[in-house]
């Protein structure tokens, strides 16, 4: 699967406020804060991504999912399952 941003563009210091005591919380387990952003970023890029695709695809997918109801599936006389 292709990446969604790229992953060798530089790094960037940001300010992000943030609750103190999670922040604490997470400093005493040594929690690195960058990675765990970065982690919980691309986790929401691509769920934004797929909920976008599938807005932007919606009428395709209808069609297609009312063909295969009217239709059934293709392929469906080759299933031995």
């Amino acid at each position: 699967m292709a990446e969604q941003y790229n992953t060798s563009a530089p790094r960037m210091a940001v300010k992000v406020p943030i609750n103190s005591d999670l922040l604490r919380k997470a400093r005493e387990l040594n929690i690195d804060l960058s990675a765990t952003l970065e982690w919980a970023l691309k986790e929401e890029l691509s769920r934004g991504i797929a909920a976008q695709w599938g807005k932007e695809n919606r009428v395709a997918i209808k069609s297609y999912n009312d063909f295969v109801e009217q239709h059934g599936c293709f392929g469906d006389e080759f299933r031995e399952f």
